[in-house]
Formats: C-alpha cells, sequence, structure tokens
C-alpha cells in the first residue's frame, strides 16, 4: 500500500492517503495480502457503514482498496481480488442545486468586487475552482469573449504549485456570454501589477478555497439565504445553462473539459423549464401541420382530379 504511483495528481494522493490513514489502516493494517478474504472485506465495509462514514466515503474507501488488491494480482502476489462486493464502488451523490441566473448574481454583489467577476466567469465558463485560480490576465480575451485554460493550481502539504489540468482535454479555449464582458473589463483594469493572477488573495499570493469559503463563500451565502450551495456548484449551474440552451454532448465535453460523455450526459438531463419548451415546440410544430394539411383539404380540386371527382348525371350509366 506504500507503492507510489508518480502519476497521481497531488490532490488524489491526499485523498488516497487520508481514506488510507482513516478508513483502511486501523481495520487492515495487521492483516496481510494472503489472509484477506471477500468475508474479512465484507466485515470492514460493514463496520465503516455501522459507524456512520458517509456513503460516498465508504465507496472511495473499498475502491482504493480494489486497486491495491488488482495490484497484488498483477504482481501474483494473490491469485484472486477479495473486493468483489457487487456495486460496492459505485457512489450515488446526492443531485447538486443547479443556479437560476438571478442567484449567480446574487452571488456575485454578496461576494463584493474583489471576487465579483470569480462568481460570474465560474458560473458563465464552468470552469473548476482550481482552473479559476491560475489564470491570469493573458488567459482572458475580451474581445473574443474567451478565456484559455492552460494549467491549474494544486495545494500540497508544503504549498502549492501550478501544473496541468486534469486531463489533455482540460487544455481548452472557452467562449463567455457578452453579458459578463464589462464585470471582467472592470476587474482586469482593477488588478494590481505585478500580480500576475487574475484571482488573489489580498496579499497576492494564489487563493485558498478553504479560506475563500470561510471568509468569502460562508457569509454570501448566509446573505442571499443560498446556505449549502457548493462553488463547485457553479460549475455545475455553468454546464446545465449550456445544455438547456441546446449543446450535445460533444460541445458540452469540449466546454467542460471533459474527455469522455459520461459526464456530460449528465447534464443533459432536461429541466421541467426545458420539457415545457420542447412541448411547446412540438405543439407549434403540430399545429403549423394541421394548418397546412386543412389548407389542402379546402383547396379546389384541379385539372383530372377535378373532372375525376365529377359526379356522373342522374339516370347516366354508372
Amino acid at each position: 500500500m506504500d507503492r507510489e504511483n508518480t502519476a497521481l495528481r497531488p490532490k488524489t494522493v491526499k485523498i488516497y492517503r487520508g481514506l488510507l490513514r482513516s478508513h483502511i489502516a486501523p481495520h487492515l493494517a495487521t492483516v496481510t495480502v494472503g489472509e484477506m478474504t471477500l468475508a474479512r472485506v465484507r466485515r470492514w465495509r460493514k463496520k465503516l457503514i455501522d459507524s456512520g462514514v458517509s456513503a460516498i466515503t465508504v465507496a472511495k474507501a473499498y475502491r482504493l482498496l480494489r486497486a491495491v488488491f488488482n495490484t497484488a494480482v498483477d504482481d501474483e502476489m494473490i491469485k484472486r481480488n477479495p473486493c468483489r462486493i457487487k456495486g460496492a464502488g459505485n457512489e450515488d451523490s446526492p443531485e447538486r442545486p443547479v443556479l437560476t441566473v438571478a442567484e449567480v448574481y446574487a452571488l456575485a454583489d454578496a461576494v463584493g468586487l474583489r471576487y465579483r467577476s470569480l462568481i460570474l466567469l465560474a458560473a458563465f465558463t464552468s470552469l473548476r475552482w482550481a482552473e479559476l485560480a491560475a489564470l491570469t490576465p493573458a488567459d482572458i480575451d475580451l474581445d473574443a469573449r474567451t478565456v484559455r485554460v492552460t494549467r491549474q493550481l494544486y495545494y500540497h502539504e508544503k504549498g502549492f504549485k501550478f501544473g496541468p489540468p486534469k486531463s489533455k482535454a482540460g487544455v481548452r479555449t472557452v467562449p463567455f456570454p457578452e453579458l459578463i464582458v464589462p464585470d471582467l473589463l472592470d476587474h482586469l483594469e482593477w488588478v494590481p501589477f505585478p500580480v500576475s493572477l487574475v484571482f488573489c488573495s489580498s496579499t497576492g499570493t494564489p487563493l485558498s478555497h478553504s479560506n475563500f469559503r470561510r471568509r468569502v463563500w460562508l457569509p454570501a451565502l448566509a446573505a442571499v439565504g443560498l446556505e449549502g450551495v457548493h462553488v463547485h456548484d457553479l460549475r455545475h449551474t455553468g454546464n446545465q445553462l449550456t445544455a438547456n440552451a441546446g449543446a450535445n454532448p460533444k460541445e458540452l465535453m469540449a466546454r467542460m473539459g471533459h474527455d469522455s460523455e459520461r459526464a456530460a450526459l449528465v447534464y443533459l438531463h432536461s429541466s421541467r423549464e426545458r420539457q415545457r419548451a420542447l412541448a411547446d415546440a412540438v405543439g407549434e410544430a403540430a399545429r403549423a401541420e394541421l394548418a397546412k394539411s386543412e389548407k389542402t383539404k379546402k383547396a379546389p380540386p384541379k385539372g383530372t382530379r377535378r373532372a375525376r371527382n365529377r359526379r356522373p348525371a342522374a339516370g347516366g350509366a354508372v
């Protein structure tokens, strides 16, 4: 379990270490690889659930343990992975809220001028927090109305560093609506030089997610009555607004920075408003077809059709 995978992102390593320290090692540290059985895995998982660990965390811990034993199988230390509980690694995350445009702007007002544009850009470009925190003024083109994503901010035990996005698809250029150009223009003119980041702390250092959440985000939520909303829900909101505007899966993937359609499909579920709009569109098309059909029925017959429809005179041959 101590083998380090250098391909993992710093945040992923941090999550794995936390799962190992809090939920795996306390129960299984003294158990050898050869002693692990399906029954023991079941008992370990049940202990986590019974102790009140959230279902999402249990699923993550199970997937990590399964990955460890997959490596043991590959290394021929064991013949079969003992983690074979059907569905144990699945996460049934509750659906996150989608903010209205009015709520987005209410939050933008509540956070104050320093971070107003961060809220708007997050909601209207669907960028991740770590991508927003790594933007430089050169990444934003107000004339083309685009933001370029080439890196993101990583946090680790010794501080922070900038690195590539989560995947190759994460390197992208995302358009944003003209609606937020005035706010971005004001913000970029305000950004003090030589600060190289579009969004930073009051001392010019990269934004700390935890500090921002505690000092800025939570007070703003309380001010507008949106308690329980996460910063990441701005990305979720932007994705849903884009899907509702008619984006297809490929377009959503490009905007979100994903190389799989799986995440994009999450945002293609129809909202009540979208369903009503679709129903109205179908109704309008049907009405047009009916009107066209009625017009055809009422048109006088022409040519051979008129002759064919002429009734024979009374007493004539049938």
